[in-house]
């Protein structure tokens, strides 16, 4: 895997990532076994993923077996946990149950682009009358 791979992560990968992020602001120190518990994950896959990541450039661990992010992985880190945390948002506001809203903001942060994801942020950052006014590109449809 090499760093121009950053855009074809599979979503295990990208899973890792997130996972390392979060856990390092919870924790400080993050070991694969964190990793595992915390996705549910069986420790030797989790372990196979992450060696794959290191050799890709987006982890490194020290001597402790301690994990951290790269510059590149940090960077592909917080563009999936910023996914996440917008489509959860959205998800639960919309009246979704919580737990249904978490595992489907999980497949959707894998699913879009990043130009779709930052297209629709801005749309929902617009007031909703722009949505019913017949100015929206969505009247037309």
């Amino acid at each position: 895997m090499s760093m121009e791979m950053d855009k074809e992560l599979r979503a295990s990968g990208e899973d890792y990532l997130e996972a390392v992020l979060i856990l390092g602001q919870r924790m400080g120190q993050v070991r694969a076994i964190d990793v595992a518990q915390y996705l549910g994950y069986a420790k030797t896959s989790v372990s196979h993923g992450l060696r794959l990541l290191r050799e890709g450039g987006f982890l490194t661990r020290d001597a402790d077996g301690y994990l951290y992010l790269t510059e590149a992985g940090r960077g592909t880190a917080e563009k999936i946990y910023a996914k996440h945390r917008f489509f959860a948002r959205w998800l639960i506001e919309a009246g979704v149950a919580p737990d249904v809203a978490e595992k489907d903001a999980c497949r959707m942060e894998h699913a879009i682009s990043e130009e779709s994801f930052q297209r629709l942020m801005q749309a929902l950052e617009q007031p909703l009358k722009t949505l019913t006014d017949g100015s929206s590109k969505l009247s037309k449809v």
